[in-house]
């Protein structure tokens, strides 16, 4: 077993054969200055602030064996998957979700956009799950990953703190994952919302997992003495 220290010195345990990692959007869509997310009028910088901080966790996860997963938020190239109020309320921000955009069009699988970042570009094995939705479970195979790999912990981290994220981890934690967020590896648009949501995952005993930096993250190598 590995240990943790998390925010508040909590302590999170894990095995790291029955854990993994999810990378939540860490797409051009929403930290490229010419993507999504720029193209509705947000400041990409802070998505990019963490760049290095989720490499190093994500490169310490590789080293550790975890099971990695990749997730992207995007639709098929007919919007099929695209819900009326969606794109209802991207319409009032003035942005159609599948409009062409610099880097193709908006939010559409297959598009350069909707890619990865360079810097976080999944290793041939790893998982990548497309979904068309905010949370990660939500009409895809992610459910079936997890238990074919006997994973029971989740050390999550990506972009939108208050969206994709938080919306994976309540519905990770609904199923009855144990569950870490890695504070410095995640980022808003607007840093009160960062903060927000994680005034919520501690609220209430932890209501929704633990949370740490990626610095306590990657200490953790010594397994714990055996009891």
């Amino acid at each position: 077993m590995f240990s943790i220290t998390c925010d508040h010195e909590r302590q999170y345990e894990f095995d790291p054969a029955h854990t993994a990692l999810m990378v939540i959007d860490m797409q051009r869509d929403f930290m490229d200055p010419k993507g999504y997310g720029a193209v509705c009028g947000e400041d990409v910088s802070p998505l990019q602030a963490i760049v290095p901080a989720c490499q190093s966790v994500l490169g310490w996860a590789r080293a550790q064996g975890l099971t990695i997963i990749h997730t992207r938020e995007g639709h098929r190239p007919d919007l099929s998957d695209l819900t009326a109020f969606k794109q209802f309320r991207n319409a009032g921000l003035g942005v159609m979700i599948g409009a062409p955009g610099p880097l193709g069009r908006l939010l559409v699988r297959g598009e350069y956009g909707h890619d990865f970042i360079d810097q976080m570009q999944p290793l041939p094995g790893e998982h990548i799950v497309d979904k068309p939705g905010y949370g990660a479970f939500h009409a895809t195979e992610l459910q079936a990953i997890l238990t074919a790999a006997g994973i029971t912990h989740l050390i999550l981290f990506g972009v939108t703190t208050e969206c994709c994220v938080f919306s994976t981890l309540r519905e990770a934690v609904d199923r009855g994952y144990w569950c870490l967020t890695v504070r410095d590896c995640c980022a808003a648009y607007d840093q009160s919302w960062h903060d927000a949501t994680f005034t919520m995952i501690a609220c209430q005993g932890h209501l929704f997992g633990s949370s740490a930096q990626s610095s306590a993250v990657v200490g953790a190598h010594l397994p714990l003495l055996a009891s």
